[in-house]
């Protein structure tokens, strides 16, 4: 690959079949509610991923007070199954919002949250599969 690098550019390679979340910035991870979630796929394989949460101030973590969502696209078929959420921890968003992004050229570069995601789902801890 021969890319352009200039001093203020940074390429950033991601592996086909990816699953990258993108949430807004903050200065410190109580700050605000991270909502809604951008999760980006790199097409060209089939992808997991686990999202993990917890109460960020303290070790309950280490006696099990934290949730997990596990996400899995298949290529193939063009489908992103969001797993049914696993555990719970005081202040956990019972509802959540993920803002798909099938990466390409034109959409999902950069740090910036993308403008016009491919799909919105409204995530309230149950499995559900979305055809993109």
């Amino acid at each position: 690959i021969d890319a352009p690098a200039p001093i203020e550019t940074l390429p950033l390679y991601v592996k086909a079949g990816s699953i990258v979340p993108m949430g807004p910035f903050l200065e410190y991870a109580t700050e605000r509610p991270v909502d809604p979630l951008e999760i980006r796929i790199y097409r060209g394989d089939d992808a997991d991923f686990v999202l993990y949460g917890d109460e960020n101030v303290n070790y309950d973590y280490e006696k099990g007070v934290y949730a997990t969502i596990h996400f899995h696209w298949n290529d193939t078929q063009h489908t992103l199954t969001i797993g049914q959420r696993q555990g719970t921890f005081p202040g956990m968003l019972e509802a959540r919002t993920f803002r798909i992004v099938l990466v390409n050229q034109e959409k999902g570069k950069g740090l910036e949250i993308t403008s016009s995601a491919d799909k919105t789902v409204f995530y309230k801890g149950e499995q559900q599969s979305v055809q993109l």
